[in-house]
């Protein structure tokens, strides 16, 4: 008997025939639609879970990128289409950048931050809350299935916060001056990435390390620029007010970088010994030849891709910045349903279903 085919999530998605595409089903009650646009598919799924905890008898949403026949897609777009649109059927979701800690500094951010209908992350992008220190732990459990303790993320993420922290200042105080050519996105992931990894002593050497290489680009760029220290500093003092501190700067970070270049290597490197420490229990049972071997293979089939579970990570709401991106959007819902609730009353919450 030939062995059946797992199934693949990799298709040739072009191979479709238009005349068994299915059906839209038509909504289930009569709540208001309200569109909600995003920057690009990858950002769907983060704000569905958003909106998931704001479910009302009033409103319903969906999520989708822009519905033009030219596909656009990205921040610009959406900018684009403030003014066009009305707080009533459309809202605009973003990720901050920087524009949350620009603070009106920047026309961008001035319009951002006035928009009616648009709600941005705080963070500096979605993958910041995905990467939020406290639920690291909870991602290497779904993708090893071993629940021992033996990495602090939280302890680990404030301390590498206050390593690049001088670096992060550099970034931000040249990139709102339209400077970045003073300290570049690629010069600050260099500057910031793990390119080394050890979780020895909750990554001591491994923040020695990243210390080392920040302070010698901290130096470079204040020889380089010496009229600019005393202006750097004062911009970390004017973030205070924006909730940035020296031990919590990864969630203002560039969210990629902060993905790709720190979370991942690190994740990578906790969830290869819990496997291993996994694989040790089983190989030290009692349990041996075809049975050891099917134990073994059990237990393989079980783990999951780190990545995908991280991408699929929701356990960010305890982050005081989405506290925030949730309260603007409880007062949008307060105000829309109130008017209408003024031409259809009815007795029912206004609140979030959500508590964390």
């Amino acid at each position: 008997m030939k062995p059946k085919k797992r199934f693949s999530r990799r298709r040739n998605l072009a191979a479709y025939n238009p005349q068994q595409l299915p059906d839209i089903l038509p909504p289930e009650d009569d709540r208001y639609l309200v569109k909600v646009y995003v920057e690009g598919y990858e950002d769907v799924a983060f704000w569905r879970s958003i909106f998931d905890h704001f479910r009302n008898p009033y409103l319903r949403f969906e999520i989708s990128v822009p519905n033009r026949d030219d596909l656009p897609k990205g921040k610009k777009v959406l900018m684009s289409m403030i003014g066009k649109t009305n707080m009533e059927s459309v809202l605009l979701c973003v990720d901050s950048d920087f524009d949350y800690l620009f603070d009106g500094s920047t026309e961008q951010s001035r319009e951002i931050l006035a928009a009616e209908n648009m709600f941005h992350t705080y963070t500096y992008a979605t993958e910041n809350y995905l990467c939020y220190a406290p639920s690291l732990r909870n991602v290497c459990v779904k993708a090893t299935k071993n629940d021992m303790r033996i990495f602090d993320f939280e302890r680990f993420m404030a301390a590498y916060s206050r390593a690049i922290y001088p670096l992060f200042l550099w970034y931000v105080y040249s990139a709102q001056l339209s400077h970045e050519s003073v300290f570049t996105l690629a010069e600050f992931r260099a500057s910031v990435r793990l390119g080394y990894v050890d979780i020895r002593r909750n990554g001591e050497n491994t923040l020695a390390w990243l210390e080392r290489n920040v302070e010698r680009r901290r130096i470079t760029l204040e020889r380089d620029n010496p009229d600019m220290i005393e202006a750097v500093e004062a911009f970390g003092e004017r973030l205070k007010s924006k909730g940035v501190e020296s031990d919590n700067c990864y969630l203002y970070m560039h969210g990629h970088t902060l993905m790709d270049n720190v979370t991942m290597p690190l994740l990578m490197a906790v969830c290869d010994k819990l496997r291993q420490l996994s694989v040790a229990k089983i190989h030290n049972s009692k349990v041996e030849g075809v049975a050891l071997k099917n134990e073994l293979s059990n237990y393989t089939n079980t783990l999951r891709s780190i990545r995908d579970v991280l991408l699929d990570n929701e356990n960010y709401t305890s982050c005081p910045l989405y506290k925030q991106l949730r309260d603007d959007i409880q007062t949008y819902l307060d105000i829309m349903i109130g008017r209408i609730k003024a031409e259809r009353p009815a007795p029912v919450s206004l609140r979030c279903n959500f508590e964390p």
